[in-house]
């Protein structure tokens, strides 16, 4: 049960994060929660416009600016921006500073114990990019990137009251892999959502198709689901392939623009591009499939559960943690194209499975993935 402040002082807490669309994507629950139970919230940004900022304050938040560089490497420039959002902490004067994200957890943390905030609270949704085993030879420079990510943790680890994973691996491989100490460490599960928006519905099984939510990089395992369209087609033409998400060509893994228009002229794809009503696709497809390499807790496939499909995912962190293999889904080795196609076929020539275990994500998402029950424990870190 949620403590709540309400007849005492208001508490203080401020949210520290990266963009405006995150926050109001991703903690607009949280923010509702926290109003509810009558604390007073900063949400941080780096990025607000008006439209973003009319948004938070209609949730009942306070949005302040402040500045940071996402992914820049600049030690100098990081100093700077973490003695400006000190000063910003210090104006405002938290009870509790919540960060997210691993720029979020670092320099803000540091950043709220120059402020004297009392309590400091950060929660890393995956460890990401560097932390992901790729295929082929090791890249030296994701090896140097995680030699600075592990230092930058292991100083701002120490003036964290609680550091929060949402899956059961991460610890392991931060923490334990690296001897980096914290005073509490929780682990959350996924960061739930408003199951009312994701009502189920029966999956369609004339005709089967097979959907992949994610950015169409290599590391989601675009690629992997790619290779395993062209073999499905060729042995069942009426399958469908759903592909939601936008390309990033700045990244040389991903799907570049000239194959992704080869796969859609050909009638291999489906590619709606990044869309708003996620839930509809959901609902017009049979089967999820996400063959990341590495997770922190995937909402896409929590959305795909919600409303009563049946998921295979890759057995490696945080896409284990939302399958029971051959429950729900399937788990295949990351990387192998022929574990999938060889899923998918199971779908394909059992599709009363594909309801039976759609309904069984159903009922785990309902257990499971509720922001209500998820806020509940995060309120509970923060009083």
């Amino acid at each position: 049960m949620v403590m709540s402040v309400a007849g005492t002082s208001k508490m203080k807490i401020m949210l520290i994060g990266t963009t405006a669309a995150c926050l109001l994507n991703f903690r607009s629950d949280l923010i509702n929660t926290l109003i509810e139970e009558g604390y007073s919230v900063h949400a941080l940004a780096i990025d607000y416009s008006d439209s973003t900022r009319d948004q938070v304050r209609a949730l009942g938040a306070i949005p302040v600016d402040y500045t940071f560089s996402r992914s820049g490497l600049n030690p100098f420039v990081d100093i700077c921006n973490t003695l400006k959002l000190a000063r910003i902490i210090k104006a405002f004067a938290p009870d509790v500073v919540f960060s997210y994200f691993a720029k979020p957890v670092v320099f803000g943390t540091i950043a709220a114990k120059w402020a004297g905030v009392s309590k400091r609270i950060g929660m890393l949704e995956g460890l990401g990019y560097a932390f992901t085993v790729h295929p082929g030879k090791p890249s030296l420079k994701k090896a140097f990137i995680r030699y600075v990510q592990v230092f930058l943790y292991w100083l701002a680890f120490r003036f964290l009251d609680r550091l929060i994973f949402l899956n059961t691996d991460d610890p392991k491989d931060l923490l334990r892999a690296y001897n980096l100490k914290v005073d509490n460490v929780s682990v959350l599960g996924g960061i739930g959502l408003d199951l009312a928006d994701y009502p189920y519905m029966v999956p369609p099984v004339s005709p089967i198709s097979f959907i992949f939510v994610g950015r169409l990089l290599a590391e989601k395992g675009v690629h992997e689901f790619v290779a395993a369209a062209r073999l499905i087609k060729l042995e069942y033409p009426d399958v469908k392939f759903y592909m939601l998400g936008g390309l990033d060509e700045d990244n040389p893994g991903g799907l570049s623009r000239l194959e992704l228009t080869e796969l859609t002229h050909k009638g291999l794809i489906t590619h709606p591009g990044h869309v708003d009503n996620v839930v509809h696709w959901l609902k017009s497809s049979s089967v999820f499939v996400l063959p990341s390499y590495r997770e922190g807790f995937p909402r896409s496939t929590q959305e795909a559960m919600a409303v009563g499909r049946a998921v295979i995912t890759t057995d490696v962190p945080g896409c284990r943690d939302t399958v029971v293999d051959g429950v729900n889904g399937f788990l295949v080795p990351p990387c192998s194209v022929p574990d999938l196609v060889e899923k998918m076929r199971y779908f394909i020539e059992r599709p009363e499975h594909i309801v039976s275990m759609g309904r069984k994500s159903y009922a785990i998402a309902q257990k499971n993935f509720h922001s209500r029950k998820v806020n509940a424990r995060l309120m509970r870190y923060f009083n």
